[in-house]
């Protein structure tokens, strides 16, 4: 599932439909969500739904593209999307569409740490199987509190996505129709494991003009095989 159901606001405009390397940022997301699945639901702001029906779900990726109108939040818009995915699926990965620097390697990650026998990354092989993985990098800047004090960073983490979750958890997770910015957060309110495995580095989340411009460098870094820009591997700090 790719999530692009949001305004834009702290863009300035519809950052989804910008361009890097030529591309608009939602179709490159869709394009590597295609390549690592089975199939893809994108849910769209329903403003959007019409052209991004005939656009995305006519193109010419190898697996079926459902898209789907959003709700007023980001979960709502989830919820939407998990209406979309068909009941036979075992696995479903959540994405933010603002993050078109995701690998391939980095879907098939957290895919692969679920669907394995139990463990991860951050964590003791052999313990139960979890419901969710969830990308992960080292916060390596310092923080400081508003009202004053430095965050001790030690044990802290930027968490990023693609996230995958087993579908009967991440749908019962969003059964009592909450609301939160993580659906990780989500299935552990319910109870649910999620375990941890590297992200990159360079996934970051198109949020202001700003980012675009980072996003174009690494994007243009990727194409040419510049060292600024290629998927350096897991959890470069």
């Amino acid at each position: 599932m790719v999530v692009a159901a949001g305004s834009g606001r702290r863009f300035g405009a519809d950052k989804l439909r910008a361009r890097l390397g030529g591309r608009r940022v939602l179709d490159v997301s869709v394009a590597v969500a295609a390549r690592a699945t089975d199939g893809v639901v994108v849910v769209v702001h329903p403003d959007h739904l019409a052209a991004e029906r005939h656009r995305l779900g006519t193109g010419d990726l190898d697996v079926p593209v459902r898209v789907v109108a959003g709700g007023e939040t980001r979960s709502a818009s989830v919820r939407a999307g998990l209406d979309a995915v068909p009941a036979t699926s075992e696995l479903v990965a959540v994405h933010d569409g603002a993050r078109p620097l995701a690998s391939e390697g980095l879907w098939r990650r957290v895919l692969a740490a679920l669907e394995g026998p139990g463990g991860d990354e951050a964590g003791a092989p052999g313990s139960a199987a979890p419901d969710g993985v969830v990308p992960v990098v080292p916060v390596t800047d310092t923080l400081r509190r508003v009202d004053g004090g430095v965050v001790d960073r030690a044990g802290l983490v930027a968490v990023q996505t693609p996230q995958a979750f087993r579908a009967a958890a991440l749908r019962a997770a969003h059964a009592g129709g909450g609301d939160a910015t993580d659906d990780a957060g989500l299935v552990e309110a319910v109870g649910g494991r999620i375990a941890q495995v590297a992200g990159e580095a360079s996934n970051l989340k198109i949020t202001t003009p700003d980012d675009l411009v980072v996003a174009a460098a690494l994007w243009a870094g990727r194409e040419t095989g510049s060292p600024v820009g290629p998927d350096t591997g897991p959890g470069v700090a």
